[in-house]
């Protein structure tokens, strides 16, 4: 049994390469989405790493539209491909940072083998916040003229939006920790089922909604544990999480989570420093 990390990059290739090398292990697998919008020459040199894989369907991702899913199940479908017998498939981008040593990762996940991990609300009982991109359209992923005037024009005349066949929506971080059949699982209900994959690529920000929406609708929701495993900090108000520095040491070494996000090296590299200690 192998574990699979799936980093989703555009830049900062130092900051990369050091969770790279953090997540190394004997049995694991990195693969890495570079953002088709990025110059995928500037990531060369880590294809000298035997055990990095470089996804080849890649999508130019923007923030909040459904290309970010697009990205994800292409990837997921990749590493499916590959026939190799891994645990769970790791969702990291690459200001995520373990707070774990490699070892003990590979050994939680092992031993729940069969389970995913990934955090959700009801909505809107639990989370009232995606509402009104639930009712609004969005024609992010749309590239023609015009585009934003014909989304405000819809938004003004048509009715509020009501998801396909009777879903009841969830949602929270897209973050995850999978399981390679809970994500075929997804790929195929997207596949056959159009009119939920129009509705959420009119969804903003619907990469929080879609993995917990079709598998905590499923059956498979008996083996969906609701712990995405990550400690994120937001400040109130905010739509990005905190970007986190010494001062959140404390915390993140309490916090019992396996990873951590989001941080910079160009605003403290500090915090990386004093994980790397721990995780000896």
């Amino acid at each position: 049994m192998k574990l699979a990390h799936l980093i989703l990059a555009h830049a900062m290739q130092d900051q990369l390469s050091r969770l790279i090398k953090r997540l190394q292990h004997p049995d694991a697998d990195i693969y890495l989405h570079i953002d088709k919008k990025a110059n995928i020459t500037d990531f060369e040199s880590l294809k000298l790493n035997a055990k990095i894989h470089f996804i080849s369907n890649r999508v130019a991702v923007d923030w909040g539209n459904y290309n970010m899913i697009e990205a994800t199940l292409n990837s997921f479908a990749e590493i499916i491909s590959k026939n190799i017998s891994y645990s769970h498939i790791n969702l990291l981008s690459a200001q995520d940072y373990p707070l774990k040593s490699a070892s003990q990762i590979q050994n939680f996940l092992f031993n729940n083998a069969g389970k995913t991990f990934m955090r959700w609300y009801a909505i809107p009982e639990e989370w009232d916040e995606p509402i009104n991109r639930l009712n609004k359209y969005n024609f992010g992923d749309y590239n023609f003229p015009g585009k934003h005037q014909l989304q405000n024009l819809a938004n003004r005349v048509l009715p509020n939006r009501k998801p396909p066949q009777g879903l009841k929506i969830y949602g929270r971080s897209q973050w995850l920790t999978i399981t390679p059949q809970h994500a075929l699982y997804v790929i195929n209900f997207l596949k056959n089922n159009p009119r939920v994959r129009l509705f959420f690529k009119h969804t903003w920000a619907c990469d929080e909604l879609v993995f917990q929406t079709i598998l905590i609708n499923s059956d498979l929701k008996l083996n969906v544990v609701n712990d995405h495993l990550r400690y994120i900090k937001f400040k109130r108000g905010d739509s990005r999480p905190k970007t986190l520095t010494v001062a959140d040491a404390e915390e993140l070494t309490a916090s019992g989570k396996l990873f951590a996000r989001k941080f910079d090296t160009a605003v403290d590299h500090q915090i990386l420093d004093h994980l790397d200690n721990l995780a000896r």
